[in-house]
């Protein structure tokens, strides 16, 4: 498979870890939008958010757990924002879901 995130999750590309676990990885955006901005990928290829199904509620349990903890261990205090894009119309650039974690900055709404 040719996927920018499966190659990094699997170490083929190199990445700004911050987390990894046996099923998801958490690295830093390398076009950070916000002063912490860091992305948290499924180690299995999911295409986006529409292809989730039921059997997949307790890999997304993790994942936002996960966001949780790195953003308490990151030092956020008043909040952070969790993104994902699905689709070339909802400005999704890597066909494989990924989470946008935003924080250390007032996020106004909507997001533009």
């Amino acid at each position: 498979m040719d996927c920018l995130f499966c190659k990094i999750a699997a170490g083929e590309i190199p990445s700004n870890k911050l987390f990894e676990d046996d099923r998801i990885l958490a690295f830093y955006d390398i076009d950070p939008q916000a002063p912490l901005h860091f992305l948290v990928v499924p180690k299995r290829h999911i295409g986006s958010a529409a292809e989730l199904t039921a059997q997949d509620g307790d890999l997304l349990a993790h994942i936002f757990a996960t966001i949780a903890k790195l953003c308490a261990e990151q030092g956020v205090e008043k909040g952070y924002r969790v993104v994902t894009n699905v689709g070339e119309d909802g400005g999704q650039s890597v066909a494989h879901l990924h989470f946008h974690v935003l924080a250390k900055r007032s996020l106004a709404w909507p997001p533009g």
